[in-house]
């Protein structure tokens, strides 16, 4: 066994790394042997042990103070959600006013719509990628038909048209050219789910404005993942989950960023009370005042016990930052590439770009052979205490994330591919 397939490698890679695994902070799962080498990151984050501790705030608070502990203390209820805002801006390269976490990801997205997706006649379509994950699909299809056009016409899919389904940007480039005086929203992700592939929000939303159509983009899987700087990107609106790589929880409360250009935008928005000027949102007058920024699409007052795991999980990013995670992501995901083509090679299909800067944590693995042994090697791997992520019909998404993997857990997943590769 040569030294990079080595346990003791492995230990050593860990050991040296510039930045130590915050794997301690976080509840690890166990398996009959110990801890369980999980990637599955994103698909639902682990659970940072700060929560309990932020949840059981937010109740002893509603125990000891109840009404009144919306305006009590640093932590007061009616400004939760603010707290929120700085370190969520940081993550995603944003303006504290541009920032929100609120709702869910795909309710986000209608809102989002309600306001930026503004068809006529000439401009009815919205352009997004062929294979989008099926929420995004659904509610632009569903937007398109509400204001009365064709979703058979108006929604344009762009294929890929590279190995694996990757998309060059010549081939985004040149649907938005050719479809662009149909155009009247461009919405891409950040990181797309399937394959892992990452793209320049910033060229694209550079390429939808100069055709006349605004942007947006779905960051579920990119926020936590890769940097992000959706300010000077000039993109219009981003929505994103914090369930995966932000580790909030499952159906966490979702986040959404507006570019300032549009804080005070008189475009139609669907209003509710929370979004109404906190100035004088307790005069309950009958006319609707936006708060300024991304805080103005709220609708209902946030749910505390909701965004406090949110809370906890941002206080880890804020421990090291973006820049670092990214570093280290790097290095997990890159020795998970080497490991697959050194010695994986015959049995596993690297569909994530080449690359590193084209893809994030997650390298998705076409299972040579088809269906049934993909599936064979994914429940063996399940079976010995590591954690894939299953896509019909023949994919496994392996995401090392490095908030809590190492490099270790990337060799466990190696060797179960050789052990089960003995079986065949």
């Amino acid at each position: 066994m040569t030294e990079l397939h080595s346990s003791e490698h492995a230990f050593a890679l860990d050991a040296a790394d510039p930045l130590p695994t915050l794997r301690a902070q976080f509840h690890i799962p166990q398996h009959a042997d110990g801890d369980q080498a999980y990637f599955v990151g994103n698909s639902l984050g682990l659970q940072p042990r700060g929560v309990r501790a932020q949840v059981e705030d937010v109740l002893d608070k509603w125990s000891m103070e109840a009404v009144e502990g919306h305006f009590r203390g640093n932590s007061q209820w009616m400004r939760y959600h603010q707290l929120m805002r700085e370190p969520l801006a940081r993550i995603v390269g944003a303006q504290p006013e541009e920032v929100v976490a609120m709702n869910s990801l795909t309710a986000n997205l209608h809102l989002m719509m309600v306001s930026f997706y503004r068809p006529t006649a000439e401009r009815p379509a919205i352009l997004i990628e062929a294979g989008s994950f099926p929420s995004d699909r659904y509610a632009v299809e569903s937007q398109i038909a509400f204001h009365g056009f064709d979703p058979g016409t108006d929604l344009i899919e762009v294929a890929a048209d590279l190995p694996g389904g990757l998309f060059s940007m010549a081939a985004i480039e040149q649907a938005i050219t050719e479809h662009g005086h149909r155009l009247a929203l461009v919405l891409w992700p950040g990181v797309q789910y399937r394959t892992g592939q990452a793209f320049d929000v910033t060229e694209i939303t550079r390429i939808a404005h100069a055709q006349g159509a605004l942007c947006g983009v779905d960051l579920a899987h990119a926020v936590g993942n890769i940097p992000l700087e959706l300010h000077d990107s000039d993109v219009d609106f981003a929505v994103w989950c914090h369930y995966k790589y932000l580790n909030s929880g499952p159906g966490a409360v979702a986040g959404c960023f507006v570019h300032e250009r549009h804080a005070r935008t008189d475009a139609p928005r669907f209003a509710g009370w929370w979004g109404h000027d906190a100035a004088t949102r307790f005069q309950m007058g009958p006319d609707f005042q936006p708060t300024p920024g991304a805080e103005g699409w709220q609708l209902s007052n946030p749910p505390i016990l909701g965004l406090a795991p949110l809370r906890a999980s941002l206080d880890l990013f804020d421990q090291v930052g973006m820049p670092a995670l990214r570093e280290k992501s790097l290095r997990l995901t890159g020795y998970l590439e080497s490991l697959i083509q050194q010695r994986l090679a015959d049995t596993l299909e690297v569909l994530s770009p080449a690359d590193p800067a084209e893809r994030g944590c997650q390298l998705s693995l076409r299972v040579r052979g088809g269906r049934d042994e993909g599936r064979s090697l994914f429940d063996h791997l399940a079976a010995n205490g590591v954690l894939g992520d299953w896509r019909e019909p023949d994919v496994i998404r392996i995401s090392p994330a490095p908030l809590y993997n190492t490099h270790h857990d990337v060799l466990r997943f190696a060797d179960g591919v050789d052990a089960w590769r003995k079986t065949r």
